[in-house]
């Protein structure tokens, strides 16, 4: 396994499906009105349900103890003792409901989820949790991002940004979206640590980033602001590995948010350079696929590059002064303008440029299979594109 993500595991449809049987099934021999959850390491339900005659308010508690137990990695009865014995101090805990009732699910002392009932004495509703957490349950192995992995990508945008004459803050999450590191320079603004971490957990938990967010409040979808634990802020990247999310990257305190999202991307794209082979490089088609939903590199060497490009916007004039970009469209159509003179242009790395506009130029309407090859030294623009706009891109050094 490459040092930059772990192999873990979590309990999966069936498994969880397989403890809310065996807990429901102590239930109704006991005659127990409960409301059973599972949830993942992370604390997210996967399966509930409620034998007839449950309260309705049960069904949260049950997910509250089942989340305590998987996050704190201990039977939630520990955190109520605590608070009982005259700790109160722990009824503050991030996260905590100190309520008896909560059992970890745990492989090899890994714990991979957890199980919660509640409806009756607290007792009884352990008693229903235990029998669930003791039946057979299956597993499945995913990835997920390390420290290692985590540290790398935030100096790497740390790095860039430094070159760039600005000071964000960067911050790395895992899948489900809790900090996993963070990059702070001495000149960062203090606002940035929440914020940026805000947009790296949005992007990983929805799996996109955080601009598709801010683009649906700003186009007519106010409601948008309502989505659980995200934030419509641009400047948040899944991290993606063999087409899994493992994390999400964060950035917030650049010159704009515009750069924001750049350096965010510029992070997504540092971990799929550690998985690249200089040889022949292979993509699987559900790694396409995954790759396609946001957008980025799927190889970067030093000789050339291969980007599955993704807009739903126009954007601004590119130029590149020794790079060759080579286009394929995949799907959808878009109007690219070649040539002419760049307005207000800016430098963002050597030999790139950046504009707001250009100034005469000549159009080219792409569709689906169209390629269209812009030499380096040649300023480009998409000014129309579908929604989305799928393309590939070869990237080879002039």
């Amino acid at each position: 396994m490459n040092p930059m993500v772990r192999a873990r595991r979590v309990i999966d449809e069936a498994g969880a499906e397989a403890v809310l049987a065996a807990a429901e099934r102590h239930a109704r021999e006991h005659g127990a009105r409960v409301s059973i959850a599972v949830v993942d390491w992370s604390g997210e339900v996967v399966a509930q349900r409620r034998t007839p005659g449950t309260q309705v308010a049960s069904s949260r508690v049950a997910g509250d103890k089942a989340r305590t137990a998987a996050i704190f990695v201990r039977p939630s009865r520990e955190l109520e003792q605590q608070v009982t014995d005259g700790r109160l101090g722990a009824l503050a805990l991030h996260g905590a409901h100190a309520l008896i009732g909560g059992i970890p699910l745990a492989v090899d002392s890994e714990v991979v989820g957890a199980v919660g009932a509640s409806g009756e004495t607290t007792k009884i509703d352990e008693r229903v949790a235990l029998a669930g957490a003791a039946a057979a349950f299956t597993t499945e192995e995913v990835h997920e991002i390390t420290q290692a992995g985590a540290r790398m990508i935030a100096e790497a945008v740390g790095a860039a940004a430094a070159q760039r004459g600005v000071a964000p803050v960067v911050s790395v999450v895992d899948s489900g979206g809790e900090l996993v590191y963070l990059h702070r320079p001495d000149a960062a603004q203090v606002a940035s640590v929440g914020v940026t971490t805000d947009k790296a957990r949005t992007a990983a938990i929805y799996r996109r980033p955080s601009r598709d967010f801010e683009e649906q409040a700003a186009s007519g979808r106010p409601s948008a602001l309502h989505l659980a634990r995200a934030v419509p802020l641009q400047g948040g990247m899944p991290l993606l590995w063999d087409g899994q999310v493992v994390g999400g990257v964060g950035v917030s305190g650049a010159s704009s948010a515009p750069e924001d999202q750049e350096l965010a991307t510029l992070g997504a794209q540092a971990l799929e350079v550690t998985r690249r082979d200089i040889g022949a490089a292979f993509i699987s088609a559900r790694e396409l696929e995954m790759k396609f939903r946001t957008g980025g590199l799927l190889v970067d060497t030093e000789r050339y590059k291969v980007d599955a490009g993704r807009r739903e916007m126009p954007g601004e004039v590119e130029y590149h002064a020794s790079v060759v970009d080579v286009l394929r469209v995949v799907q959808g159509t878009a109007t690219v303008v070649t040539g002419g003179e760049m307005v207000d242009a800016h430098q963002v790395a050597p030999g790139e440029l950046r504009a707001r506009t250009v100034e005469g130029g000549t159009e080219h309407r792409l569709a689906e299979g169209d390629v269209l090859a812009i030499p380096n030294g040649v300023p480009h623009q998409f000014t129309d594109v579908s929604d989305p706009f799928l393309y590939f891109v070869v990237k080879v050094g002039a």
